[in-house]
């Protein structure tokens, strides 16, 4: 087996309910292996010789009644290799857990407390934890994805892996949250192989709120942003209508169409009403 040297926080944001994992490595593609997480259920990390059915074990345990403690035990009567294994997980009701097998490779440990657990192995020392642990409380007022990667950022600039950096990742659940409302997972970013991964997941971040949020703050549009975005459409090929000045349906099916292919189609709720973020991009992308 080949060991996942890896520090991850694992959290809960009371505010929100949304449950979420951060992860990095040197390990090529993390994201696939570590973060496991059920909204209104829990979130969970396994790591180290990582047994990946940790994840869905764990979060059946939970989903199911179970606490922390419970998942722990079953994994002692199931898992003779439990001393290599380290892995942590927050429930819904914001326990949490972290364990450390005592066949890790050093550096190895882990803090918990309520809504959050934080572990690494095979780090510079126990300071890539707690400035994690430090971040995270510090960055309560904080969205909960941001929260996460300042706290992973944290804890990679104190050292992180000893061997050095290759991948991180970040998932994020909450109820409904998903593209298009289908799903519970409105964060799933990873970045597999880069020799600075925990910035790149900032970046990818960022234009993940781009593109995908769903901003509440929106205002109408005036009748003179109204012909000139009917006037921009045209030029771009997606409207065929005059630049009247007054919204139609041709020129919101003109807009969902241009927003469409442009990917900021879950910035739009329809009318002549838009965030001033989504009126930003549209004045960027037509001009």
């Amino acid at each position: 087996m080949e060991p996942v040297a890896t520090f991850s926080l694992v959290a809960q944001d009371p505010r929100t309910g949304d449950l979420g994992v951060a992860v990095a490595s040197k390990f090529l593609a993390v994201g696939a292996v570590v973060p496991y997480a059920r909204a209104g259920v829990g979130a969970v990390a396994t790591q180290s010789y990582a047994n990946t059915t940790y994840g869905p074990r764990a979060l059946a345990i939970l989903e199911a009644g179970g606490s922390p403690e419970a998942v722990l035990e079953a994994f002692r009567r199931t898992d003779r290799d439990l001393p290599l294994r380290q892995f942590g997980l927050v429930a819904m009701s914001g326990e949490s857990l972290t364990f450390t097998g005592e066949a890790c490779h050093p550096w190895a440990g882990g803090r918990a407390g309520p809504g959050f657990a934080a572990q690494g192995n095979l780090l510079t020392g126990p300071e890539v934890v707690e400035a994690m642990v430090e971040t995270f409380l510090l960055k309560e007022d904080l969205p909960l994805p941001e929260r996460l990667v300042e706290a992973l950022l944290a804890g990679d600039r104190a050292g992180g892996d000893r061997r050095g950096r290759q991948s991180a990742a970040l998932l994020v659940v909450g109820a409904g949250k998903g593209y298009g409302g289908f799903s519970d997972r409105y964060v799933d970013l990873r970045v597999d192989d880069h020799p600075d991964p925990v910035p790149e997941l900032f970046r990818l971040l960022d234009l993940h709120r781009l593109l995908f949020s769903r901003p509440k703050e929106k205002r109408p549009l005036t009748p003179e942003e109204i012909r000139w975005l009917q006037e921009a459409l045209r030029r771009a090929g997606y409207y065929g209508g005059e630049a009247t000045g007054t919204w139609d349906e041709a020129t919101e099916a003109a807009l969902r169409a241009f927003l469409g292919v442009e990917n900021l189609e879950e910035r739009y709720a329809g009318g002549p009403e838009l965030d001033e973020g989504t009126f930003l991009q549209l004045k960027a992308r037509l001009g």
